[in-house]
């Protein structure tokens, strides 16, 4: 590869990094990529609000509730 071709690769790849680049409302780039974050954060938040969920569902069954009033009633029956 002579240095032309190899130019054009360079020029190629800078181009590709920089796609769409735009001035945002704080006068600084945008990218292509800077949606990205929201979106994890999005999808963070809804796996965090599915395992609250599930969790919620766990502790309020029947059998979690005896398992909690037991050890709770235990554990204030060594403390006194």
């Amino acid at each position: 590869m002579d240095e032309v071709e190899r130019d054009a690769v360079e020029r190629d790849a800078v181009e590709r990094d920089a796609v769409e680049r735009d001035e945002g409302a704080d006068g600084g780039l945008v990218t292509v990529e800077d949606g990205m974050t929201t979106a994890e954060y999005a999808v963070g938040t809804l796996a965090a609000c599915g395992f609250a969920a599930l969790l919620y569902a766990v502790v309020t069954s029947g059998e979690a509730k005896a398992l909690l009033t037991g050890l709770l009633t235990r554990a204030l029956h060594v403390i006194s």
